[in-house]
C-alpha cells in the first residue's frame, strides 16, 4: 500500500467518513433487528421486511445521487447525506416499546426512510469521491483500501459497541428491578441473565404474579439500552458529516469527475501526474 496515497486529503477524509458511517450502519442493522424479534414482537419474517423501505430507497435513488457529485462537487451531497441517516438513527433511538408489527409505520418507518434516503445520497458520492481522490494508477488499491475501511468499521463498530451494550443493559436491569420485590437470590438470578440482552428470562421461582413485570423490566431495559446504542450511531453518523467539512472540498463546477478533478485539485504528489 503507498502511503504517498494519504498526501491527499480528499482521500484520507473518505476513509474516516466511511470508517464511522459504516461502523454505524453496521451497528444500527446488527441492534435492529434484536430490538424488532427479542422485544416488540416481530418474527424474523417481519423484522426482515422492515429494512425493505432502506433497501428500495437506497436502490432507487442511487443512479441520481450518484450525478450530484458531477453537478454540485462531493462536498454538498458528503454533507446532507450523513447528516440525514444521523438523524435516522436518532428517531430509532426515540422509538420505546411498541404495539407490536401492526405500529411499525408510525414507530420505525419513519426513521428508517430518513435513514435510507441518508445512505442513499451517501453511497454514490463517497465511492466516487474515493476513485477520484488520487491518480487512475491507484484505482485499484483505493477501491480495495476503501472496501478493507468499510469491513474493518463493521467489525471494530459491532466489538465494542457490543461490549457496551452488554454493560448498559445488566445495569438498566438491575436498576429497573429495584421497583419489584424479588429476593436477593432472583436478583442475582436475573443478572446473571443479562449476557442474553432481549432473550433474559424471567429466573424460576419468581411468583406468577410478578413474572409479567420481570418480563416488562426486560423489555424496558433493553429498549434503553438500544436507545443509548442508537444515540451513539447519531454521533458517529454525524461526525463523519464533519470529516466532510475538514477534509473534503468541493470541485469546479462543469467539470467532470471522470477528468480526475478530484486528485488534481486535491494531492500534492498527483500534480506531477499528466492529465488525460
Amino acid at each position: 500500500m503507498p502511503l504517498e496515497m494519504y498526501k491527499s486529503r480528499t482521500f484520507s477524509g473518505a476513509n474516516l467518513l466511511t470508517l464511522f458511517l459504516y461502523g454505524a450502519l453496521n451497528v444500527a442493522t446488527f441492534f435492529l433487528p434484536l430490538n424488532l424479534v427479542q422485544v416488540q414482537g416481530y418474527n424474523p419474517a417481519e423484522a426482515g421486511l422492515a429494512f425493505l423501505p432502506f433497501t428500495v430507497i437506497l436502490a432507487g435513488l442511487s443512479r441520481w445521487a450518484g450525478g450530484l457529485v458531477d453537478r454540485y462537487g462531493p462536498r454538498p451531497p458528503l454533507l446532507v447525506g450523513p447528516s440525514l441517516a444521523g438523524a435516522g438513527f436518532l428517531l430509532m433511538a426515540l422509538v420505546g416499546l411498541t404495539s407490536g408489527p401492526s405500529a411499525y409505520w408510525t414507530s420505525f418507518f419513519p426513521a428508517m426512510a430518513i435513514f435510507g434516503l441518508g445512505m442513499a445520497i451517501t453511497v454514490a458520492p463517497l465511492t466516487t469521491t474515493v476513485m477520484s481522490a488520487l491518480p487512475p494508477r491507484f484505482a485499484g488499491t483505493e477501491s480495495g483500501i476503501n472496501n478493507a475501511v468499510a469491513r474493518i468499521a463493521g467489525v471494530l463498530a459491532i466489538a465494542v459497541m457490543g461490549s457496551v451494550a452488554l454493560l448498559t443493559f445488566a445495569g438498566r436491569l438491575e436498576a429497573n428491578a429495584r421497583v419489584i420485590d424479588l429476593s436477593p437470590q432472583m436478583r442475582q438470578d436475573l443478572k446473571n441473565e443479562s449476557a442474553r440482552l432481549g432473550l433474559a428470562q424471567v429466573p424460576i421461582g419468581v411468583p406468577a404474579g410478578q413474572a409479567p413485570a420481570v418480563r416488562q423490566v426486560i423489555r424496558l431495559s433493553f429498549v434503553q439500552t438500544y436507545r443509548l446504542v442508537m444515540i451513539i450511531c447519531a454521533a458517529l453518523a454525524w461526525l463523519s458529516a464533519l470529516m466532510t467539512l475538514i477534509f473534503i472540498g468541493g470541485w469546479p463546477r462543469g467539470q467532470p469527475v471522470g477528468k480526475n478533478t478530484g486528485w488534481r485539485q486535491d494531492s500534492d504528489s498527483a500534480r506531477s501526474e499528466t492529465a488525460p
